[in-house]
């Protein structure tokens, strides 16, 4: 229930402790909850603890180049009532997915992860892990900054390979971190703009597809 600015949850049977135990308790189980897998490609393998400055960013032509294979494993679903017994505000801890094997009936596990305190209404996005079959690899194919410094271009090539046996779409997220004044000047597929720096593609493959995503930003410093 809500209490001033807080939620107080009622645990809906009662938990025997032994002394000095602890135990790990099931707050909420929830059955045909729709959770769509989404697939994300971050393949910038950007270390921002490393004291990088921003002219360091700016001008350092290896900053950014270093790449990861992995593709994420997203789970997302809609904290409301008829989504599976949900609409209940959920307090911060860990969530774990299960899914029914079509072969044998068996319920088996596929991810976990923790959420945040989350709101009835809210939309929530959780990590489960890597992708075993779908692999990126990004390249930086070109760098250029100008005499003055106080401008530069830089392309890139993501490439995408998908080895299931159906059809995915794979979000492909880069983070335009040289500068908050860019412009994407040449790019092989529609993207949107989700945030000040962050552009993201969504690449459909069909099976054992592969897939090359190009583009060139162009930054101004003047």
């Amino acid at each position: 229930k809500a209490f001033d600015e807080f939620h107080l949850y009622s645990l809906p049977r009662p938990v025997t402790l032994r002394d000095r135990e602890t135990k790990q308790v099931e707050f909420l189980r929830a059955t045909g909850v729709k959770a769509p897998t989404l697939y994300v490609y971050d393949g910038a393998a950007v270390a921002a603890d490393l004291g990088w400055n921003e002219q360091m960013i700016r001008e350092n032509p290896d900053y950014g180049t270093q790449s990861n294979s992995k593709v994420w494993v997203m789970r997302e679903f809609e904290n409301k009532k008829g989504n599976g017994g949900l609409g209940l505000p959920l307090p911060k801890g860990r969530t774990r997915f299960y899914r029914q094997d079509s072969a044998d009936g068996r319920l088996e596990f596929t991810g976990e992860n923790t959420i945040d305190h989350t709101a009835q209404g809210e939309t929530v996005r959780i990590y489960t892990g890597d992708s075993f079959d779908l692999v990126g690899e990004r390249k930086r194919t070109a760098f250029s900054l100008n005499n003055r410094q106080d401008q530069a271009e830089e392309a890139f090539a993501i490439t995408l390979r998908n080895r299931k046996k159906e059809a995915v779409e794979i979000r492909v997220v880069e983070r335009l971190y040289r500068g908050v004044n860019w412009q994407v000047v040449q790019h092989s597929e529609p993207f949107t703009q989700e945030e000040a720096q962050r552009i993201e593609f969504r690449v459909k493959l069909a099976p054992d597809e592969e897939k090359t995503v190009t583009y060139r930003v162009r930054y101004d410093w003047k």
